[in-house]
C-alpha cells in the first residue's frame, strides 16, 4: 500500500493552496544552488506552475537572470504582431560568453565543405536550441524554461561547469509570446482556489480561435519554410546565424496521452533527411528515456509523429545539418484536469518539459564530436550531391508579375539559399524567362538540399500516411513558370547581381499627368491594394471585360482598370499624386491614356466596361469554424491589402443590420448557428444582391441548405472487401488527402480569373469534397485536369474523383451572387498563386453576367 501511494505520489505531485509546488520538485537531487541568483517565484511572485505564466513576466524574470548571472546574456531577437519580444538567452561558460563571436563563426565554418574538413573540433562548443510552446495554449514548455534558464545560471559544481564549457545552450522561452499570452489570460482568470479537474469544466474549454496560434490565428509551427510571420522571420535569421547541433520543440498533445519524443516513425521520414540523423536522434533518445524513467514518467517514441514536412520546427533542422526533436507532453490544459492516468498536474507537465531540456544537454555534451562531424559530414554530402546532380540551377520567374517573384525570392533568400537576377533573356520549353523578370537558383550552394526539397514534385512515398501535409512546392504555390537548367542550359553567364531584400519592384505612372483617363492592368500580386485605395476615396472606377490596344499601341488585357480624371471627387492633381503613391507602394505601371478611341478592342467608353462598388466585407467566425483559415482572410485583407474586415460572430448575426456589407464570407466550417431565422435572413441578404464568398465546407453547407445551385458530389467508399483490423489506421489514413497539390485550367476570360496569363494553375487541396458540374456552362471557370496530381500523396480513387471536376463555381441567387471554392485560396498565407482567384472574387463577382448566360 505505501509503496503503491509513493509511486502515485512521484508520478502526480501533491498539491497545496492553489495547486502551488516547492521548486525542489523540479530540481535535480544533490545540485547546489547559487542563492544570489533570483528563483523564479522572487521576481514573478509565485511558484512555477502555480499559475501559468504571462509573457510579460516571463521576460522580467529573464531579464532580472541575465543581469545578475555571467553565464547568460539575453537579446531581443524581434517582434511580434502584438508588438511583444521574441528574446534568446544565449547560455554558456563566463569564458565562452567573453569570446562568444568567435565562437559562432568557427561553428559557422562547419557548414562550408571548403573549410569544415579542416576544422579542429575538439574545443569547439556544442551549439544547443532550446524552444518552447510554439503553440500558446501548450504552455508547460515556456513555464518550463524559467527553470532551465534558473538551473543554468544558478547551479554549481564540477558537472554544471563541465557542460557549459562545451556547450552553448540558446534558450528560446516562448515562440509564440501573442498566444501564450492569450491562453494565460484564459486559464488564470478562470482558476479556482479549489483546483476543478473536470475537464467540462469552464477553465478546460478555451474559447474559440485559442491561444494556439499568433495574433492572425496562424500555426507558427508550419511557417518555418513559408516564413510569412514576423516571428518567423526573425527567428529563421537567428538559426542560420548560429546554425545549432540540436534544436528541440516542446508541445503538448491529448491530456489522456502520456509523454512522446522522437525518433517517430522511421518510414515518415522525408527522403532527403539521411540516416545519420536518424541515428543520432535515437541516440539522444536514450538521454529522455533513461531521464524520464527516473522521475516515473510515461512516455514512447517511435509512433504517431513523423519527420516528414519541413514546416515544423523539428523537421526544419535536419535539412539544414541539425538534429530536430519533437517533444510532446500530456496537456493539463489549465492547472490541473482528469485523464486515464489519474489527475493530471499543470506542475508535472512543467517538470517533463524540464526534465528532457537538461537531458537534450546532457546528450548534446556527451555527443558533440558526433553532433559536429554530422554537421560537417551534411554540406560535405550535400556538396557531393549537387555536382552529382543532372540539374545544374533552377531559374523562375513571371514578367507581369515581379512582386510575386519578388516575394518567392525573398523566401529563398531568408533561407540563406544564394539567388541571382537572370543576366539574359532565355526561353525553355516555350516558356520565356526574361531578364530583371526572373531569377536563377544555382544547385552547387550550401543549401543545396533545402533547394531540392522547396522545388521538387515528388508524387512517390515509402508511405501513404502523413502528420501534415504531403506537398509544398514553392514554385507551384506561387504560380510561378519555372525550370530546372542541366549542364547544357545552365552556365555563369546566365548570372547576374545576388538578389537583396531592398530590390523591390517599383512601379510608376507612365506619361505623367492625365486629364482624362488612367489605366493598369490586373495582373500584379499588389493591384487589389490600388484598387481599393481607388474606391475608398469614392472614385468612379471601371473593370475591361475585353481586351483593347490604345492609341499608343500597348495591349490591356481583359481585367484592365480604368480610372476616368472627370467628374471625380478629387481634382486631377490630388489624383496624381493618390496614384504616384500606390505604384510605388505595389510595383505597378499606371498608364496615362489621353484618347478614348482605341486601334483595336473596345473603346473606353464601351459597356464593356463594369463600374465597380467599394467591397464591405464581413465573415462569420466562432465555435465551428476553421480559426485558421479566418485567419488567412483576415491576414491577406488586413496585412497585404490594408482592407477592413468585419469579423461577425454566428450568435450575433442574426441581431446585425447585414445591408451594411454586400459581401459575406463563409470558409470552412459547421455553421451551425445559422438556422431558422438567421438563414433565411442570409438567404433574402444574397436575393436583394449580396456576393457570399464561401470555402470547402461553408460552401457545402450552403448547397446543403438549399442557397446557390451549386451541389456536391456524394463519394463511395468501398467496403465490400474484408480487411485485417490491424490495418485499419492505415487504410483509413491512406484514404485522406492530407494535403497535395493539384493542377486545373482556367477561362481566362471570366471575371473571376482577370489578372491570369496562362490556362493552368495548381491548387492546394487537403481534403475530399468534390462539386458536380453545374448546368450553367459558364458558371465554373477552374475546372481540374484530367490527370490532376502535380505533387504530393493521393489515393487513385481520390484522383480519380478530382479529375474533370469544378474548383470554383459561381451562381446567381436572386441579384446576388454566390461563389463557390472547393479548395481554400488563401492556405497559410503563402499559397501566393491562387490570392487572385479569392480577390477577384471580391472585386469582381458581382458583375459577372449569369443572366445572359442562361
Amino acid at each position: 500500500m505505501r509503496l503503491s501511494l509513493i509511486c502515485v505520489m512521484l508520478i502526480f505531485p501533491v498539491i497545496i493552496g492553489w495547486g502551488q509546488v516547492s521548486l525542489d520538485y523540479y530540481l535535480p537531487d544533490q545540485i547546489e544552488f547559487d542563492p544570489l541568483i533570483p528563483t523564479p517565484a522572487s521576481i514573478i511572485g509565485y511558484e512555477v506552475g502555480e499559475w501559468h505564466v504571462s509573457h510579460d513576466k516571463l521576460v522580467l524574470y529573464l531579464k532580472s537572470l541575465a543581469r545578475v548571472s555571467n553565464r547568460i546574456t539575453i537579446e531581443e531577437y524581434g517582434k511580434t504582431y502584438e508588438n511583444r519580444p521574441l528574446l534568446l538567452l544565449t547560455i554558456t561558460s563566463p569564458q565562452n560568453q567573453s569570446n562568444i563571436s568567435q565562437i559562432m563563426e568557427d561553428h559557422h565554418q562547419l557548414s562550408d565543405p571548403a573549410i569544415s574538413s579542416k576544422l579542429n573540433t575538439r574545443n569547439m562548443p556544442v551549439v544547443i536550441w532550446l524552444g518552447y510552446s510554439v503553440h500558446g495554449n501548450e504552455p508547460s514548455g515556456s513555464n518550463a524554461s524559467l527553470l532551465v534558464a534558473y538551473y543554468l545560471a544558478a547551479a554549481r559544481g564540477k558537472e554544471i561547469e563541465e557542460t557549459l564549457n562545451n556547450c552553448v545552450i540558446l534558450l528560446d522561452p516562448s515562440i509564440n509570446p501573442d498566444g501564450l499570452n492569450r491562453f494565460a489570460s484564459w486559464v488564470n482568470s478562470h482558476k479556482s482556489q479549489n483546483l476543478i479537474s473536470d475537464p467540462n469544466s469552464r477553465e478546460h474549454k478555451e474559447a474559440w480561435p485559442r491561444g494556439r496560434t499568433n495574433h492572425y490565428w496562424f500555426d507558427l509551427n508550419r511557417d518555418w519554410p513559408p516564413l510569412q510571420h514576423p516571428e518567423s522571420k526573425a527567428r529563421i535569421e537567428k538559426f542560420h546565424i548560429w546554425k545549432p547541433n540540436i534544436l528541440t520543440d516542446h508541445h503538448e498533445m491529448g491530456t489522456n496521452s502520456t509523454f512522446f519524443f522522437q525518433p517517430g516513425i522511421p518510414s515518415r521520414n522525408h527522403p532527403l533527411i539521411p540516416a545519420s540523423t536518424l541515428a543520432l536522434t535515437q541516440t539522444i533518445g536514450t538521454y529522455h528515456a533513461r531521464a524520464l524513467d527516473q522521475i516515473g514518467s510515461l512516455y514512447y517514441s517511435k509512433e504517431s509523429f513523423d519527420d516528414f514536412y519541413y514546416g515544423k520546427g523539428s523537421t526544419y533542422p535536419d535539412i539544414n545539418g541539425s538534429i530536430g526533436i519533437l517533444f510532446e507532453q500530456a496537456s493539463s490544459r489549465g492547472h490541473s484536469q482528469e485523464s486515464v492516468h489519474g489527475t493530471l498536474s499543470f506542475p508535472f507537465t512543467i517538470r517533463n518539459h524540464f526534465t528532457v531540456s537538461l537531458s537534450t544537454i546532457k546528450a548534446g555534451k556527451e555527443q558533440k564530436e558526433k553532433l559536429l562531424k554530422h554537421q560537417s559530414d551534411f554540406y560535405q554530402s550535400a556538396n557531393t550531391q549537387a555536382k552529382q546532380d543532372p540539374v545544374k540551377a533552377y531559374v523562375f520567374g513571371s514578367e507581369k508579375d515581379l512582386f510575386r517573384v519578388y516575394h518567392f525570392a525573398e523566401i529563398l533568400h531568408r533561407h540563406q539559399i544564394k539567388i541571382y537576377d537572370l543576366k539574359k533573356s532565355i526561353t525553355i520549353n516555350q516558356k520565356s524567362y526574361k531578364s530583371g523578370a526572373a531569377y536563377v537558383v544555382p544547385l552547387n550552394q550550401m543549401q543545396y538540399k533545402l533547394i531540392k526539397d522547396l522545388f521538387e514534385s515528388r508524387t512517390q512515398f515509402q508511405d501513404s500516411l502523413f502528420y501534415d501535409v504531403s506537398a509544398w512546392t514553392l514554385p507551384l504555390a506561387f504560380n510561378l513558370n519555372h525550370q530546372g537548367l542541366n549542364a547544357k542550359l545552365f552556365s555563369k553567364d546566365l548570372l547576374g547581381e545576388p538578389f537583396s531584400l531592398d530590390q523591390k519592384p517599383i512601379g510608376k505612372v507612365v506619361g505623367g499627368v492625365s486629364n482624362y483617363v488612367y489605366v493598369f492592368e490586373w495582373d500584379g500580386y499588389y493591384t487589389p491594394y490600388i484598387l481599393n485605395k481607388l474606391l475608398e476615396q469614392q472614385l468612379v472606377v471601371k473593370v475591361a471585360n475585353e481586351p483593347f490596344t490604345d492609341s499608343q499601341g500597348r495591349k490591356f488585357s481583359n481585367g484592365s482598370i480604368l480610372v476616368p480624371v472627370n467628374n471625380q471627387k478629387i481634382d486631377p492633381d490630388q489624383m496624381y499624386n493618390l496614384l504616384k503613391q500606390l505604384v510605388i507602394k505595389t510595383g505597378t505601371n499606371i498608364y496615362t491614356l489621353k484618347t478614348g478611341q482605341n486601334q483595336a478592342g473596345v473603346d473606353l467608353g464601351s459597356p464593356k466596361f463594369s463600374s465597380l462598388k467599394e467591397p464591405k466585407i464581413c465573415i462569420l467566425v466562432d465555435e465551428g469554424i476553421s480559426g485558421y483559415e479566418v485567419g488567412e482572410v483576415w491576414h491577406l485583407l488586413d496585412v497585404r491589402y490594408d482592407m477592413k474586415l468585419s469579423m461577425i460572430p454566428q450568435a450575433v448575426f442574426n441581431l446585425i443590420d447585414l445591408t451594411k456589407y454586400n459581401t459575406i464570407i463563409l470558409v470552412d466550417g459547421k455553421y451551425q448557428g445559422i438556422d431558422g431565422m438567421a438563414k433565411q435572413k442570409l438567404q433574402n441578404w444574397i436575393k436583394n444582391g449580396g456576393t457570399i464568398i464561401a470555402v470547402k465546407k461553408g460552401a457545402k453547407w450552403l448547397a446543403n441548405n438549399g442557397i446557390g445551385k451549386t451541389q456536391f458530389k456524394t463519394i463511395e467508399r468501398d467496403s465490400s472487401q474484408q480487411r485485417s483490423y490491424s490495418d485499419l489506421q492505415k487504410h483509413k489514413g491512406s484514404q485522406n488527402i492530407g494535403g497535395a497539390i493539384f493542377e486545373a485550367n482556367l477561362d481566362l476570360s471570366h471575371p473571376l480569373t482577370y489578372g491570369y496569363n496562362k490556362r493552368n494553375i495548381s491548387l492546394f487541396r487537403n481534403h475530399s469534397l468534390i462539386m458536380q458540374t453545374p448546368k450553367n456552362p459558364y458558371a465554373y471557370p477552374i475546372v481540374y485536369t484530367s490527370n490532376p496530381l502535380k505533387a504530393g500523396y493521393t489515393s487513385s480513387q481520390n484522383l480519380q474523383n478530382i479529375a474533370n471536376t469544378p474548383a470554383l463555381t459561381i451562381s446567381a441567387w436572386g441579384k446576388g451572387r454566390i461563389i463557390s471554392f472547393v479548395d481554400n485560396p488563401n492556405f497559410r498565407a503563402f499559397w501566393y498563386g491562387t490570392n487572385k482567384l479569392f480577390m477577384n472574387s471580391i472585386f469582381f463577382g458581382p458583375i459577372v453576367d449569369l443572366e445572359s448566360a442562361k
